[in-house]
């Protein structure tokens, strides 16, 4: 996995859609810069959670973006997805890897300092740091990390971390600056009019950002 691969990172909610098709949503936001896919849907019986990711897959390869699913390991190896997202309380990552071998991206997500430390202990691909603003998307959230808690994470992190929670185009910027190699959003993108506008100005925020900080280390 590249690290670009996290600068403008999607995840799904379906019921943020307002009745828009989701793959269709997608494609917009892939055209208008986002670099990797993570299927989120909580509510979806397994039948619907397994066409959506169908589908958005036949999508994604058209663009050759990575596909992850979140938390469903059956899913993920069910469409041969390009890997995984897991939480604190989902499947352990040491499972996951042996089932899903060691060319699949497995990305994990860490609430505090101290789940980021142990983070280190392991060969994920990824931290998703989680939240880093309140947010209204998810109900069973961690206190938020705030820049402060991204700041000291990127300090000890061994691994590539995006950041997810509460995240627009009026905080970007200063996420990045904060050492997160990108950003996960879902209702900046898919509740937006314009999905494809709407992922460009994010992506213009991060490439600058990303330029900006490759100048000043």
């Amino acid at each position: 996995m590249n690290r670009e691969d996290l600068n403008l990172y999607l995840v799904t909610d379906k019921e943020l859609a307002n009745g828009k098709a989701l793959e269709d949503i997608v494609e917009e936001a892939v055209k208008g810069g986002v670099s990797m896919v993570q299927i989120r849907e909580k509510e979806a019986n397994s039948k619907d959670f397994y066409q959506l990711a169908d589908t958005v897959k036949k999508v994604l390869e058209k663009y050759k973006v990575p596909l992850i699913i979140n938390d469903r390991l059956d899913i993920a190896l069910a469409v041969d997805a390009d890997g995984l997202h897991i939480g604190q309380s989902d499947l352990p990552y040491h499972v996951a890897r042996k089932i899903l071998g060691p060319n699949k991206i497995i990305g994990l997500s860490v609430e505090n300092i101290e789940q980021a430390r142990q983070a280190n202990q392991l060969d994920v691909d990824y931290i998703g740091l989680s939240p880093v603003f309140s947010t209204q998307t998810k109900n069973d959230i961690a206190k938020p990390l705030e820049l402060d808690g991204v700041k000291e994470i990127m300090s000890f992190s061994k691994h590539p971390a995006v950041a997810i929670g509460g995240i627009n185009s009026t905080n970007t910027a200063d996420i990045i600056k904060a050492g997160a190699d990108g950003i996960a959003v879902v209702s900046a993108i898919v509740c937006a009019e314009d999905p494809c506008n709407a992922a460009k100005e994010l992506k213009e925020i991060v490439n600058t950002s990303l330029s900006l900080k490759s100048i000043d280390s």
